[in-house]
């Protein structure tokens, strides 16, 4: 299983840069090789000061070892060796009308003494972050996720959609990152799905991005914008950052497990606002967004 689906992300990472650095136009995504010294590594690839997008990473690894002390503690084992592979990325835009996407799809499996196999699941997602609200856009993308949901089970988009919702919620601040998607963890066989079940459903949500996504891009990117959108764009991005830093699971791992740095913060937007106490104008574009980012909506 592991083999299968390092070999799809891959694949996988061919196809979303490629699909990328085609809507760009001008920049390249730069790869980097890098080795993690407690096992495996992994092949970033980052896109900066395009046409288009001002920073983007899309990036795949595959590390394993001895499962850290940390998250012994967290998933209440002792003496594991883990395998995680995964492929994630973030892409920020430089026209606030187009908004940042970030998605991910992991598999990790769990080791006893001997090297068998005590434990394995699936996880990953897809959510959008607009900075300007076009409702249309929204639903776009979240009937691509249902659409990849509903081959597998009728009830796993609502069910994950919700998920995405109630996981991208930047408590301290009592509002949505953005509008969701899809969010889903600890994917286990059970009664009803084994574990080629659940590969297959996750590989079809990861299939379905560039559909999701690439249509909104092309729709939004040339349309104008005045520096007071841009400004609201990076006070915005703070938010994104907020959550990254305060509440991301994956963000927590990587740390935990001495993963690399640079791939990990590379969902970071390099031109970030924090002003104090900054509220938009009433009944504006702006407080239109804090609308919708402070209860969740159903779009489909």
């Amino acid at each position: 299983m592991k083999d299968e689906f390092y070999a799809y992300i891959q694949k996988l990472q061919d196809h979303i840069t490629n699909a990328l650095e085609q809507v760009d136009g001008k920049a390249k995504f730069k790869e980097d090789l890098w080795e993690r010294s407690e096992g495996g590594g992994g092949r970033t690839r980052v896109i900066e000061n395009g046409a288009v997008f001002e920073k983007g990473g899309v990036n795949i690894s595959a590390v394993y070892g001895a499962l850290p002390s940390s998250m012994q503690k967290y998933f209440g084992v002792k003496d594991c060796d883990f395998f995680a592979c995964g492929l994630s990325l973030v892409i920020h835009p430089k026209n606030p009308m187009v908004p940042t996407v970030h998605a991910n799809w992991r598999y990790f499996e769990m080791y006893n003494s001997a090297g068998e196999i005590i434990d394995q699941w699936f996880g990953g997602g897809q959510d959008l972050t607009p900075y300007y609200l076009f409702e249309e856009d929204a639903q776009h993308f979240h009937k691509v996720c249902k659409a990849a949901c509903d081959h597998h089970d009728q009830n796993f988009y609502k069910q994950y959609k919700k998920r995405c919702d109630d996981y991208f919620w930047n408590s301290h601040r009592n509002e949505a990152r953005g509008i969701g998607g899809l969010f889903f963890d600890y994917l286990k066989k059970n009664e009803t799905h084994d574990m080629k079940d659940w590969f297959n459903f996750v590989t079809e949500v990861g299939d379905s991005f560039t559909e999701a996504y690439i249509p909104i891009v092309n729709k939004r990117k040339d349309i104008s914008y005045n520096a007071k959108q841009r400004e609201w764009q990076e006070i915005r991005r703070g938010r994104y950052v907020e959550f990254n830093l305060v509440h991301d699971k994956g963000t927590l791992f990587g740390l935990k497990t001495n993963g690399r740095i640079e791939s990990i913060l590379m969902s970071l937007p390099p031109h970030v606002q924090w002003q104090y106490n900054h509220r938009p104008e009433p009944h504006s574009e702006e407080a239109k967004l804090l609308e919708v980012l402070s209860k969740p909506k159903d779009w489909v």
